[in-house]
Parts: C-alpha cells; structure tokens; sequence
C-alpha cells in the first residue's frame, strides 16, 4: 500500500522559513516524481512545486525565489525548504506521487494527510 506521510508545518511569522519532509512507502521512491500542493481555506489545491526523477524542479510563480523542492532517495524523502514565507503562503501542503497501480491496472494519484502551515503578519 502506497502511503505518504508529511510532516514540518507549524506557526512561523511572516519572513520566516519552514522545512517540510515527506516520506514514501509502498512504491519504487527513485523513479517517480513527487509533487506538492497546497489547499488554504476556501479554495481549490494547488500545485506549489515538483521534481522529476532525474531531479527537475518546476515552481508555481507564486514561490519561485522563495521555495525549493529536494529529495533524498535513499531516504524516500522529499523536502520542501520554505523562506520568506508570506501570510498568503498559509495552507494545508500535500505531497502527490502518481504511479501504476497493478491492482486496478491504471494510474493512481496518492495524496498525505496534509501537514498545516499558518504565517502570521
């Protein structure tokens, strides 16, 4: 079973940094890209950052500059090193893998549980 598990959030006051992890489970970690996303309240999850397997990064504009996604095979980890956070950096932040489920013969999107982020001006 695939599973996921973030963790990093907390409180931090505008202009402060915060690192978060997510640990995989379940899947070949090394060749997959993983994603975040973040949800703040009232509106849809968005895409924050990812990296490939061969460690691409992409950056939604809003946090380019700002964030910087990593990740650590051997330690099926991915990072998501957080500064000059913002009160509108406020969210839930999800890490998403995608990968073949042979059980259901199709592709499956995998989601945490979320870990919280509050920035407070």
């Amino acid at each position: 079973q695939v599973q996921l598990v973030e963790s990093g959030g907390g409180l931090v006051q505008a202009g402060g940094s915060l690192k978060l992890s997510c640990v995989a489970s379940g899947i070949i970690f090394s060749d997959k890209p993983i994603a975040w996303y973040r949800q703040g309240p009232g509106n849809q999850r968005d895409l924050v950052a990812s990296i490939s397997s061969d460690r691409r990064t992409n950056y939604a504009d809003s946090v380019k500059g700002r964030f910087t996604i990593s990740r650590d095979n051997a330690k099926r980890t991915v990072y998501l090193q957080m500064n000059s956070l913002k009160p509108e950096d406020t969210a839930d932040y999800y890490c998403n893998v995608n990968y073949y489920s042979t059980n259901l013969k199709r592709p499956v999107d995998a989601w945490g549980q979320g870990t919280q982020v509050t920035v407070s001006s």
